[in-house]
């Protein structure tokens, strides 16, 4: 007699990579998505254990494709520096997104927002900072002994886990870094790429008519001294003849 096999290959799971929202409902929102992004990937640029992006899905749990959430911008420490499709928990060592922003939209509600409040605090997030750019509120969670707990006064707060500080005395939050510098806009970024780019052109020119003042003084030494060889009279002829 034969019998069949009736057993099923157990149902692939798949963890989307889009979730089909989009990643910012305007200018404003997407100007403080890419520049918060933008200054926190300058602040670890040397730091190969520290993760910085925005917009990708975040699954907590292995065969829960359903329990997830995307962060506007998002830090990770202790993980590497690559890319990914999406970030699963349990890939990463288990390690939880570290600290998340979310950037609030005429889309967004605040039920959504207390839905994502309780799954960073559930999966692990230490951190979690809420801002309307239309009313200039912010909202800050960190995580106590077990779960986020929200701190009542923003004003100058310093993140535990960053050491940048959010000024809210202005019309408008400023991020700023350890130093007392504030955030920089793209545009501010690439002015200041231009100039550092100046800057090291000036440096190599320096360093160009140093060597030439140095081989100068050393050529009209050995001259004087009746040392200098005919093919150093000629290379002494040559530099002074140079602007």
């Amino acid at each position: 007699m034969i019998q069949l096999n009736t057993q099923t290959a157990p149902a692939v799971v798949e963890y989307p990579e889009d979730d089909g929202l989009p990643m910012a409902d305007n200018s404003k929102q997407f100007w403080w998505i890419t520049t918060i992004a933008a200054n926190l990937a300058g602040l670890y640029r040397d730091r190969e254990d520290v993760f910085v992006g925005g917009n990708m899905l975040w699954y907590a749990r292995e065969g829960h494709p359903a329990e997830r959430f995307a962060p506007d911008v998002f830090v990770v420490f202790g993980r590497p520096k690559k890319h990914r499709s999406s970030y699963r928990q349990w890939e990463e060592d288990d390690v939880p997104m570290t600290v998340v922003f979310e950037f609030i939209s005429p889309s967004n509600s605040w039920q959504e927002m207390t839905h994502k409040l309780a799954f960073f605090s559930e999966h692990g997030a230490e951190e979690f900072y809420i801002y309307d750019p239309e009313t200039n509120d912010l909202t800050i969670y960190i995580r106590g002994k077990t779960t986020l707990r929200r701190i009542h006064d923003v004003a100058d707060f310093v993140s535990p886990k960053m050491g940048i500080r959010f000024d809210s005395s202005g019309p408008k939050l400023v991020p700023r870094h350890a130093d007392g510098r504030r955030f920089r806009t793209w545009d501010e970024q690439e002015d200041l790429h231009a100039e550092s780019v100046q800057r090291d052109l000036a440096v190599q020119q320096m360093n160009v008519a140093e060597r030439r003042l140095q081989r100068l003084v050393h050529l009209a030494k050995r001259q004087l001294t009746q040392q200098a060889t005919p093919e150093e009279l000629a290379e002494l002829q040559r530099l002074l003849a140079q602007p």
